[in-house]
């Protein structure tokens, strides 16, 4: 009954901007905490980043700050991963997941999550 659709991804220059979108059903939205992470082929899967329940924590890996921004739109049971400024180091396909927690907390442990998205691919040209 989980379901978690990506979508928004696609081929971009160094410089430009995506916005990624993760529509959740079958899920209590709001009890979730959100998370988005990417593996780029022959690499481990990594965080990028996480929001939670109420949109009021997020956390970021060092080399996405001030670059990306992840949001959240309760109503539309949806999340949001803003990607300016791209990279081509930022080529990976990118993964939403939930987390079902107790608290308004974040995590950034893969582990953590219980549901995932089939992924889509973002691919930044040098």
């Amino acid at each position: 009954q989980v379901q978690l659709v990506e979508s928004g991804g696609g081929f971009v220059q160094a410089g430009g901007s995506l916005r990624l979108s993760c529509a959740a059903s079958g899920v209590t939205f709001r009890s979730y905490a959100m998370g988005w992470f990417r593996q780029a082929p022959g690499k481990e899967r990594e965080f990028v980043a996480t929001i939670s329940r109420s949109g009021g924590t997020t956390y970021y890996r060092d080399s996405v700050k001030g670059r990306f921004t992840i949001s959240r739109d309760n109503a539309k049971n949806t999340v949001y991963l803003q990607m300016n400024s791209l990279k081509a180091e930022d080529t990976a396909v990118y993964y939403c997941a939930a987390d079902l927690t107790l608290a308004d907390i974040a995590t950034m442990s893969a582990d953590q999550y219980e549901y995932w998205g089939q992924g889509t691919q973002v691919t930044v040209s040098s």
